[in-house]
């Protein structure tokens, strides 16, 4: 079969023949229709991630979407969404014509929503989702701000908040556009970010927007966190997802005692398969109402390389998806 190959940490992929999988006792063998390009596909690869270096050559891919070709628990021909541990453990992953899947991990769609764009929204889309109601506990009124939200986790965690009556949202980024991105996605404002950004000047900037907050979303980490944990208010929580500004972030140990402030921290990776394919349903349905959706570029499984070299380089709009068909 068809697929794309990381021979070596660090290189982008390359299309090549590969043994097409066999299924066994509880697993499923799907036909993968599509399957993004992540930020988690990419570290993965990189070889610097905590889960370690993959032996190469595999097949990444963490997540796609695709169609049931046999399963002991799914009817052949069920559309349906799917992780993989591509990167992180031994195995291929969705960016190849067949993969095998733990029949406990397919999420059955209801096929409402292009394939493409649901699988642009993803692991990413459950981490915003999840991140906000079941770590942050979102309750309805609270005030939001969201970091990096001109990203794919930041842009449905905005969207998010609304949905779940948030009684405010701010967005904050670097990207010039998105500050009207974010008031079109239903933000009451936006704090725009800059890579020379002290935490102190950033924090009075912050504040003199947001005031206080009782979540912050977080994805970056680094001076943009620090200065975010400045607003917190009394009580408040910061849930932190990811460090694409920076591996630390400072906090004062007495503005977090005092107000009783909490820092948690997020992975996809702790969600059960019932908590993900709930996320997931949820995800649909929005978006098949029109109520949630992020930005995406479509290539041909023969562009991946391209692919995946323009989403490490940002110069795609939202999130690079391979379609795998003919």
């Amino acid at each position: 079969m068809r697929a794309a190959l990381v021979a070596r940490c660090g290189q982008p992929p390359v299309v090549g023949d590969h043994p097409a999988p066999s299924a066994g006792p509880r697993q499923a063998l799907v036909r993968t229709v599509t399957a993004p390009i992540t930020p988690l596909d990419l570290l993965c690869a990189s070889g610097t991630s905590y889960f370690g270096e993959p032996a190469t050559p595999y097949v990444p891919g963490v997540q796609g979407v695709g169609v049931v070709e046999s399963s002991a628990s799914v009817p052949a021909g069920t559309p349906v969404w799917f992780p993989t541990s591509a990167g992180m453990a031994p195995g291929d992953g969705s960016l190849a014509e067949r993969v095998v899947v733990a029949d406990a991990e397919l999420v059955v769609l209801s096929g409402t929503v292009d394939e493409q764009h649901l699988a642009a929204l993803g692991l990413s889309a459950i981490a915003a989702w999840t991140a906000l109601l079941l770590r942050g506990g979102l309750e309805a009124g609270e005030r939001v701000l969201v970091l990096g939200s001109s990203g794919v986790v930041g842009r449905v965690a905005l969207q998010a908040a609304r949905l779940h009556g948030a009684g405010a949202v701010w967005g904050a980024a670097l990207e010039p556009e998105a500050h009207q991105d974010a008031l079109d996605l239903g933000a009451d404002g936006f704090v725009a970010l800059a890579r020379d950004d002290s935490a102190e000047s950033l924090t009075e900037r912050m504040r003199e927007t947001v005031g206080e907050v009782d979540l912050v979303l977080d994805p970056l980490c680094g001076v943009p966190a620090t200065a975010a944990l400045g607003c917190l208010a009394p009580h408040g929580r910061l849930v932190n997802l990811g460090s694409s500004a920076g591996a630390t972030a400072t906090f004062s140990s007495a503005q977090l005692r005092s107000g009783s402030r909490t820092i948690l921290g997020y992975t996809n990776n702790d969600l059960t398969a019932e908590q993900r394919s709930d996320a997931m349903t949820r995800i649909e349905e929005h978006a098949a109402a029109g109520r949630l959706a992020v930005p995406y570029e479509v290539f041909g499984l023969d562009r991946v390389g391209e692919a995946w070299t323009r989403q490490a380089n940002g110069e795609v709009h939202g999130r690079a998806v391979v379609d795998l068909r003919d």
